[in-house]
């Protein structure tokens, strides 16, 4: 039991947290701003609306508070370098005004980029990650079980990457394209195995 408590502890040290899952960075904004000129105001209304979308869109992957202070002091052509694609509705204009329901989609590889060089703390994935399966490991011979897993990565050429540990419970990060050969290899070592949205749950009985 001491080795086997050890052993969690040990692969909880080399653990690495990712995220995996892919996302769509999409959100709309209604501006209304008088100007100027029409032309003025136009300009003014995609600068306010692509501040606002940014901030609505990534403050579940950041530090929101950090974001808002760096968005609010950015310059108008480097936010407009994250955006992927724009649409207007309801555009409506006159001589010095403009408004419309304004909807965006954020690159999120473009965003990850620039949060690393603004240095704000954010939980954004890679396009890398985004191309993995999640794996969760009930090891109930943990020492036994895990070399057996390790045995089978090997075979098929692959990495078990640690995502995290809770108990005896392992969540493990692999390329998507290895999740079939992953699956017939541990169904060959006699492992049980059930997908669960989206996540390959395996366990020994």
């Amino acid at each position: 039991m001491v080795k086997l408590r050890r052993f969690f502890v040990v692969l909880a040290l080399l653990c690495v947290a990712t995220v995996a899952n892919a996302i769509e960075l999409k959100g709309v904004a209604s501006v209304n701003v008088t100007s100027d000129t029409a032309a003025s105001a136009k300009s003014m209304a995609f600068g306010e609306a692509t501040r606002q979308i940014i901030v609505d869109v990534l403050r579940q992957y950041v530090d929101v508070d950090a974001l808002k202070e760096v968005v609010l002091n950015a310059k108008n052509s480097e936010l407009s370098g994250l955006v992927l694609a724009s649409s207007i509705d309801g555009e409506q204009t006159s001589d010095t005004t403009y408004a419309a329901r304004i909807s965006m989609t954020i690159d999120a590889e473009a965003a990850r980029v620039w949060l690393d060089e603004k240095e704000i703390k954010h939980w954004l994935p890679s396009d890398a990650d985004q191309n993995m399966f999640t794996v969760s490991a009930r090891l109930s011979n943990g020492l036994y079980d895990w070399g057996q897993l390790n045995q089978i990565a090997n075979t098929e050429n692959l990495d078990l990457g640690t995502k995290n540990i809770f108990g005896n419970v392992v969540t493990l990060q692999m390329p998507s394209t290895k999740r079939g050969a992953f699956t017939i290899g541990v169904r060959g070592a006699g492992w049980k195995y059930a997908d669960k949205d989206g996540v390959l749950h395996i366990w020994k009985q």
